[in-house]
């Protein structure tokens, strides 16, 4: 059965439309609806490869989870990765299409909306009903005339459009009634409704407020859900970063500290989402305000933009913070860019990055990396290098190639690419192992490595080190989507949903 697709907006950024889209796509998978998501043009520093090898946005990905479904790049056709203020690296069906300012991206847009249009067909033909996701405002009277992923995405697919607003940042009447006042006659015809988020207390005592909403717009109030804080959802977005910040506490003498410096640039930070929820384990993001007293590993994240954030570093003073820690005996990971910079230096003699300039790293990896190439990107299987140990699924997204130089091993071997056997080394281990890289995002969700690199650590603090049970990454992120859907189950009005997509209820 063939049912009208269904678009979640929002009134600003940040407001939940990633989660309210992931709990639908997984609501109407546990009641038989062969359901995909899709979001035409995603803005995002965290992303990851499909098993075919192209790059798409997160948020797609957990919603394919939520749906049942391996992530595919139709999903999300369009992602573009900030590499500067006001430029991006534009990503078209998985693949690099080219680095733009706003301006020139904006010329681009007849041929982009045929490549959406191109993804969304293929999803639409193979699946019964779609949930479309947008982006930031979908009132932003400045861009409007630009848009390919809110309103105009929802016209071209004919969807029912429900608009998210968040109430614990206040102003929640302004972003409801404010919107719609905002929206043309042919855009209201779309909106079927309001989604109120993150409700904090009774919240009989919003029903006045619902009707007001109600009564201004003519447009249903469809739930308003309670804030959950403990609800443990993967995100994308660079505001998400920031609650994450100061997260965890130390003062367990019993808990291992992680600490992973919060780069200008950084991407790819689900990579320690794992790390966040393992028992006994607590873990910040640390910038040159913190410090690094008492930190039992550091991580050197990925960056979309590796000189520009070693140059931070040095400018901050975290230089030589991170010098003198892994010259101490501090364990140290660099993932990815983070890899890099924990080299000699990085070449860029091609202007990859910026302009062309050597710039000296760290020093803590005798490796040296020349930004030049295509990009990389591919799911991978890996193990430990020198053939033994169990195998690891993790993925690639870099530029450059780095290259040993002095003394230690390899980290890993890649043993498969995009499903095509090969025998590639990845990465770089210090002789005394507390130092090590690797260009492999993921590495973290995969549990029996997990525990036992925790193990190890947990050795050197002369602590009892048996790898623990600890938790099942996958199925914590099943659990985390179940309870989701429970929660919208019971808060949303999902009858008036339904017949929204399905006119003859």
């Amino acid at each position: 059965m063939k049912y009208r697709p269904l678009m979640i907006l929002g009134s600003g950024s940040d407001v939940g439309k990633s989660i309210m889209a992931a709990g639908l796509c997984r609501i109407f998978r546990q009641e038989g609806i062969r359901v995909a998501p899709f979001k035409a043009q995603n803005m995002a520093l965290n992303s990851f490869i499909t098993p075919e090898g192209g790059e798409m946005g997160r948020a797609q990905v957990v919603q394919a989870q939520a749906a049942g479904l391996a992530p595919h790049v139709d999903m999300n056709p369009i992602l573009l990765k900030p590499s500067s203020e006001v430029g991006s690296q534009v990503i078209v069906h998985g693949q690099v299409y080219g680095n733009y300012s706003a301006q020139d991206y904006y010329r681009h847009k007849p041929r982009l909306v045929k490549k959406v249009m191109e993804s969304y067909r293929r999803l639409s033909a193979a699946y019964e009903l779609i949930v479309l996701e947008g982006a930031g405002s979908a009132v932003e009277l400045n861009l409007k005339k630009n848009d390919l992923v809110n309103f105009h995405m929802a016209k071209k697919a004919g969807a029912a459009v429900l608009l998210v607003a968040d109430i614990d940042r206040g102003g929640v009447f302004a972003a409801t009634i404010g919107s719609f006042h905002l929206l043309t006659p042919g855009e209201r015809v779309l909106l079927a409704g309001f989604i109120i988020n993150k409700f904090r207390g009774d919240p009989e005592l919003f029903k006045e407020g619902e009707k007001i909403i109600e009564r201004r717009t003519g447009r249903p109030v469809l739930g308003v859900l309670p804030y959950a804080p403990d609800l443990v959802i993967p995100e994308e977005d660079s505001v998400a970063l920031g609650r994450k910040a100061c997260g965890g506490s130390w003062s367990d003498p019993g808990c291992l500290r992680l600490g992973v410096v919060r780069l200008p640039h950084i991407s790819n930070y689900t990579d320690f989402d794992p790390l966040e929820q393992e028992p006994g384990v607590s873990l910040r993001y640390l910038d040159h305000r913190q410090g690094l007293d008492g930190v039992d590993l550091l991580i050197l994240p990925g960056t979309k933009n590796t000189i520009s954030d070693l140059l931070y570093l040095k400018e901050t003073g975290l230089f030589q913070q991170i010098q003198d820690y892994g010259r101490g005996g501090g364990h140290l990971v660099g993932i990815c860019g983070g890899y890099q910079i924990l080299g000699l230096e990085i070449q860029d003699p091609l202007g990859v990055e910026g302009p062309p300039r050597t710039e000296p790293g760290l020093g803590l990896l005798p490796v040296v990396t020349i930004m030049a190439g295509a990009k990389t990107t591919t799911q991978v299987q890996a193990r430990l290098a020198g053939g033994k140990g169990l195998c690891i699924e993790a993925y690639e997204i870099h530029m450059g190639e780095t290259r040993s130089q002095g003394e230690g091993r390899a980290a890993l071997e890649i043993i498969s690419r995009n499903g095509e056997p090969v025998s590639v080394a990845d990465g770089w281990v210090s002789p005394d192992r507390r130092v090590w890289g690797t260009y492999l995002h993921g590495l973290f969700d995969n549990d029996e490595l997990r525990r036992s690199f925790l193990a190890e650590i947990k050795r050197d603090r002369s602590q009892a080190g048996e790898a623990a049970a600890g938790l099942s990454f996958r199925d914590f992120q099943e659990a985390q989507l179940d309870r989701l859907a429970e929660l919208m189950r019971r808060h949303l009005d999902l009858g008036r949903i339904r017949a929204l997509i399905n006119p003859s209820l």
